[in-house]
């Protein structure tokens, strides 16, 4: 009766023994998907449920009769099966409680429930992050972040090895506008004279430059000309992509003020990704990759898969896949994004030719991607076929879109704090501070904001938009973060007074139906973390955390624990608190949130 839960569930068991009960009682063969298998009605007794109105036509009897066949075949065929009734047609199941006792067991049993182990040869190379460095991350960035890492925590423990990349937008036009804000009104001052974080102090001068050269715009239009022409005549753009030009020239003072800048941002960014708590295996940058992807384009050129017009700009017809044209290198010779995109693709299967590219970017580029992968095809690179984009939606505020040009984005590090100071007042508004010194309690801070911000984001499914409030999410009841934290954390607190025994045995235990119902959601967990892999969904792991934890708080209800006078059952009810806790721990482990011993 031992479950074995990295080949075969108990569901994927019930729905292989009714193929072969179909089979032998009709001579029909089926497949799994056609064994409507379902948990039993919380009204009914039962466990699973198998709707057999289907099979009727291969039994030619009443839904009744059919039932009761197929239960007593089953009977004979699965020894982890109690009993059956029959309700009409729905055949309901009850499984011996041996078999969720075993399931307590081999959790107990396991190093990681649930997680495969890594087969090395199963490379996937996972990007997330792409910040462009003339602005600081903002609250878009940190969906992106958690989303990639969490994904890459999913992919490892369904077994990939996974190498967790970040591309930095170190190059283009707009890197160039905020270094010619600089130059142009900065004096000469830096992060350390105004205190600034360095992405925070480039990013205002992006900002300054989006708002003069609006201002010139504004002039051209006033003494007459068109406004689309205005754009491109307005001094401040055209310094700009001079400025551009110089860059990829090699121009010295260009290249020293693009060092200078960008060491600026990436020091900020490193700060904003140590408190966000996420990191990288590799970080490339588009300075770097950029000339591969002039190369490919050459490489194009030549073998007639991409054309030049007239002003030397290269082009790709995309009209036989259903597209237009799309540009590839600028009449003065400069690269765009698919330009740099191609060459970082190609290094980046030279560098782990994995078997997976993945990408974690915003569902506004979708067409980005299609065509980068429809490129690389017509360039004969086959492992083209390997790129997936992650495409999630955006995040918004309940006042609307933000704007990068505008200033009017949310930036991560404002938010973090923000969170950091609501989660210190809601936790001192409910009295949760009781035996902390100064330093315990930041550290209480810092863990229940991150949570409350981490799983906010995560419990969302990725292909969704999505209205980010910070004061819903620092709430100690309903699906958030801190009410799983403080759930863990209770559960600690009752493990702590306990006097969990080794060595004893539950043989004979009669399970509680809220016992039953712990460890039927207790034994899903690996199929879980299967199924959220492969749809890339960390809001799978998210939403049956907080499944479990509900269920588990009903049991807590209903169910004494320390002052049970049956030694077995308290020593049951301790067992099963502490692996529920493991499993709390591990899914939010997956979504990047830890887990207070104490709130």
């Amino acid at each position: 009766m031992q479950p074995k839960y990295n080949n075969m569930t108990l569901e994927n068991q019930l729905i292989s023994n009714a193929i072969k009960a179909i089979d032998e009682l009709y001579s029909q063969q089926i497949d799994s998907k056609q064994i409507p298998l379902q948990q039993t009605r919380k009204d009914l007794e039962g466990d699973y449920t198998i709707v057999v109105f289907g099979f009727v036509r291969f039994s030619k009897k009443s839904p009744e009769e059919t039932a009761k066949e197929i239960g007593e075949k089953m009977l004979l065929l699965m020894p982890i099966i109690k009993s059956f009734n029959v309700i009409k047609g729905f055949l309901n199941f009850v499984i011996h409680d041996a078999y969720y006792l075993s399931i307590l067991q081999e959790i107990k049993d396991a190093e990681q429930y649930g997680f495969v182990s890594v087969n090395e040869k199963d490379k996937v190379v996972l990007e997330y992050s792409a910040p462009n460095t003339n602005k600081p991350l903002h609250l878009g960035h940190i969906r992106n972040n958690l989303l990639g890492w969490s994904v890459a925590e999913l992919l490892k423990a369904s077994g990939r090895n996974v190498i967790k990349v970040n591309l930095i937008n170190d190059r283009g036009i707009h890197i160039c506008k905020s270094m010619l804000a600089w130059k142009k009104w900065g004096e000469n001052t830096t992060p350390l004279d105004t205190a600034q974080k360095g992405d925070k102090f480039v990013g205002d001068y992006y900002v300054l430059f989006d708002k003069k050269y609006k201002e010139e715009i504004k002039q051209l239009v006033h003494q007459g000309m068109e406004e689309d022409e205005a754009k491109k005549q307005a001094p401040l753009i055209i310094e700009a992509q001079e400025m551009l030009q110089k860059w990829e020239a090699g121009e010295k003072e260009t290249f020293k003020l693009w060092t200078t800048m960008n060491q600026w941002v990436y020091d900020g960014f490193d700060v904003t990704y140590s408190n966000m708590g996420v990191d990288f295996d590799k970080v490339y940058y588009e300075s770097q990759t950029y000339l591969l992807g002039k190369e490919l384009v050459e490489e194009a050129l030549n073998k007639g898969i991409l054309f030049k017009k007239e002003n030397g700009s290269i082009w790709c017809d995309l009209s036989d896949e259903g597209m237009d044209e799309k540009l590839l290198l600028r009449a003065d010779g400069t690269s765009v994004y698919m330009t740099q995109d191609l060459g970082t693709a190609q290094l980046r299967y030279n560098d782990y030719e994995p078997n997976r590219l993945l990408y974690v970017v915003g569902n506004e580029q979708n067409y980005h991607f299609d065509v980068l992968k429809i490129i690389l095809k017509k360039l004969g690179r086959e492992w083209a076929e390997n790129i997936f984009h992650l495409s999630y939606g955006m995040v918004e505020l309940p006042e609307g879109k933000m704007k990068s040009r505008e200033g009017t984005v949310v930036d991560a590090d404002d938010l973090m704090k923000e969170m950091y100071d609501t989660a210190k007042t809601t936790t001192e508004e409910l009295g949760k501070i009781d035996g902390f010194n100064d330093e315990d309690l930041d550290q209480l801070y810092k863990t229940v904001s991150l949570g409350a911000l981490k799983y906010f984001i995560l419990k969302v499914d990725p292909k969704k938009q999505m209205m980010f409030n910070p004061q819903e999410s620092i709430d100690f009841n309903g699906n958030t973060g801190p009410f799983i934290q403080y759930t863990y954390a209770r559960i600690q607190s009752i493990l702590k007074k306990a006097d969990l025994k080794t060595g004893f045995s539950f043989d004979g235990l009669i399970l509680q139906a809220k016992e039953k119902d712990l460890l039927k959601q207790m034994a899903n967990y690996p199929m879980l973390i299967k199924n959220a892999a492969e749809n890339l969904s960390p809001s799978q792991v998210a939403n049956y955390i907080f499944d479990l934890v509900k269920t588990y708080n009903k049991f807590y209800q209903e169910h004494s624990i320390l002052k049970e006078t049956d030694k077995e059952k308290k020593q049951f009810r301790i067992q099963l608190s502490q692996e529920v806790s493991q499993i709390i721990k591990s899914g939010m482990g997956i979504l990047g949130i830890n887990v207070p011993q104490r709130m």
